[in-house]
């Protein structure tokens, strides 16, 4: 997904071992807080879409039962809205400010919000809430993993995103082959691939706030940035892991 510091030199992991610093352990907490409170507001506004009536008929066609059939026109758009904004947000954003990328990051999380009512209308709430927990313990774990390890995983970083373009491009393709093994695949590597990019992304935020040696300004920026990557990983580790552990309706 989105990565935005990716320019920043990566620090040998010599010196990753940083966790008495109380600078970066407040600039990790200000991240952490701004994902879980994003969580927060994408699971109120998938509910909300979802459990009345007049606002979920102006985005999807369901059954009387309640069970998914299809997207209005309004809801396909809501669909693809955030991949706009993610584009729009990674190319046209010059001369970024802390105020700025917050309004993106809050604005990104809104647009998925209101996307992930398909999973509430598709499977039951138990399967749904179940993921998340599962979805929740998992990142928690991966995330102290990427920020207590000694080890560089830059290059293991590189090879995640490599195979992120190549499960992309699956997806893509098994749209119009509708291939079960295909779609199996892409969602155990999925799963695979999202798990790491928690670790790396984690260990990156660590190397970032040391490279920006205390700008107040550029650390604002990495804290919106950073809880974005983080937030995208997580959502997107949810949703492949739904693909196996979700029941539909």
């Amino acid at each position: 997904m989105s990565d935005f510091n990716r320019g920043y030199t990566s620090i040998p992991a010599g010196r990753a071992d940083m966790a008495v610093d109380a600078g970066l352990r407040s600039f990790m907490l200000g991240v952490y807080n701004k994902v879980s409170l994003g969580l927060l507001l994408s699971a109120a506004l998938a509910w909300a879409t979802t459990s009345f009536a007049p606002v979920r008929d102006l985005l999807y066609v369901t059954t009387p039962e309640g069970r998914l059939v299809g997207f209005t026109m309004l809801g396909t758009i809501a669909r693809f809205a955030p991949i706009l904004a993610l584009l729009v947000g990674m190319f046209g954003m010059r001369n970024v400010t802390p105020r700025s990328s917050g309004i993106f990051y809050w604005t990104l999380v809104s647009l998925i919000g209101v996307g992930l009512g398909v999973w509430v209308l598709a499977y039951t709430g138990a399967s749904v809430a179940s993921t998340f927990l599962i979805t929740a313990a998992a990142f928690g774990a991966l995330s102290l993993a990427g920020y207590t390890t000694k080890k560089d995983l830059t290059g293991f970083g590189s090879f995640l995103i490599v195979g992120l373009i190549g499960i992309m491009i699956a997806s893509v393709v098994n749209i119009f082959l509708h291939s079960s093994a295909i779609g199996f695949i892409v969602n155990a590597l999925g799963v695979f691939i999202f798990a790491g990019l928690i670790a790396y992304d984690t260990q990156r935020l660590k190397m970032t706030y040391y490279q920006l040696g205390g700008d107040t300004a550029a650390l604002g920026v990495a804290t919106n940035y950073g809880a974005l990557n983080l937030y995208l990983n997580f959502i997107n580790l949810f949703q492949f892991l739904m693909g196996f552990l979700g029941n539909r309706r």
